[in-house]
C-alpha cells in the first residue's frame, strides 16, 4: 500500500505545475529523464496505463512558459517526441511477437482467436486513423499499438502515423499549457482545466466512431432497400 500510495503521490506531483516546477529544481537535468521514461512507459508498457499523459504535458507547458524555469522547451518538445514514438514502437513489437502465441484458443473467451482475426480486420480498415486518434485518448493510446501489433498491421504504415500521433499529440498538449498554463483564470480553477483535457482527447475517437456507426447504418440501409428492389423484381 505503501507503494502505491508513492506512485499516486509521484502522479499529482507530475500534474500539477507548482509541485512540477519544484522537482524541476531539485532535479535539474534528471528532470528531462524522468519525463522521458514516464512518457515512454505510458505509451510503451501495457501494464502502465495509469501513468499521466495529457495532464502532465500540459503541465510541463505550463513550468516551461515561467520567466524563471530553468527548462528548455525545445529539448523537452524532442525528449518527449522520442518517447511518445519510441514507447508506441515498443508496445507495437510486443504486441507482434506475444500476441500471435496468445491468442491461440478456439474456445477462450478472452484469448479467442477470432479476436485476432477481428482486430486485423479492424486495423486494415480503420489502422492509420486509429494510431494517431488514439493518442489523444487515455488509456486507449496504451493499448492501441499492442492490438496494432497483434493485428499485423503493416509496420512501414503503423511507423508513419506512429510518428504524425506522437509529435501532434506533444505539440499539442505541451504548447496548450505553455501559452495557457499560466493564465490566472486557469491556474484557480487547474484541475476543472485538466478533466477538461481529457475530455477533449476523447472527441476525436468518439466523433469517428459516431461517424463509423453512420456509415455502418447507412450501409445497411442499403442493402435493404437493394434487396426489396430484387425482391419486386
Amino acid at each position: 500500500m505503501e507503494f502505491v500510495q508513492q506512485v499516486l503521490d509521484l502522479i499529482r506531483q507530475l500534474t500539477d505545475p507548482d509541485r512540477l516546477a519544484a522537482l524541476l529544481n531539485s532535479m535539474g537535468a534528471w528532470f528531462y529523464l524522468l519525463l522521458f521514461v514516464i512518457v515512454f512507459c505510458e505509451t510503451g508498457l501495457v501494464v502502465t496505463p495509469i501513468l499521466p499523459g495529457d495532464s502532465m504535458l500540459f503541465a510541463v507547458g505550463a513550468v516551461a512558459s515561467l520567466s524563471g524555469a530553468n527548462i528548455n522547451l525545445t529539448i523537452i518538445l524532442l525528449a518527449l517526441i522520442a518517447a511518445a514514438v519510441g514507447g508506441d514502437a515498443v508496445n507495437y513489437a510486443i504486441g507482434y511477437h506475444v500476441g500471435p502465441r496468445v491468442f491461440t484458443s478456439e474456445q477462450s473467451r478472452l484469448f479467442n482467436k477470432k479476436h485476432l482475426l477481428h482486430t486485423q480486420a479492424f486495423y486494415e480498415k480503420y489502422g492509420s486513423k486509429t494510431i494517431i486518434l488514439a493518442r489523444f485518448v487515455p488509456i486507449v493510446r496504451t493499448f492501441a499499438p499492442f492490438v496494432a501489433g497483434i493485428g499485423k498491421m503493416r509496420y512501414v504504415q503503423f511507423a508513419i502515423y506512429n510518428v504524425i500521433g506522437g509529435v501532434a499529440w506533444v505539440f499539442l498538449c505541451v504548447l496548450a499549457g505553455y501559452f495557457f498554463g499560466n493564465v490566472e483564470w486557469v491556474k484557480r480553477h487547474f484541475e476543472a482545466v485538466l478533466v477538461a483535457v481529457v475530455l477533449v482527447s476523447v472527441m476525436p475517437i468518439a466523433v469517428e466512431y459516431l461517424l463509423a456507426r453512420r456509415r455502418q447504418t447507412a450501409k445497411k440501409a442499403e442493402l435493404v432497400s437493394m434487396s426489396a428492389v430484387s425482391a419486386e423484381k
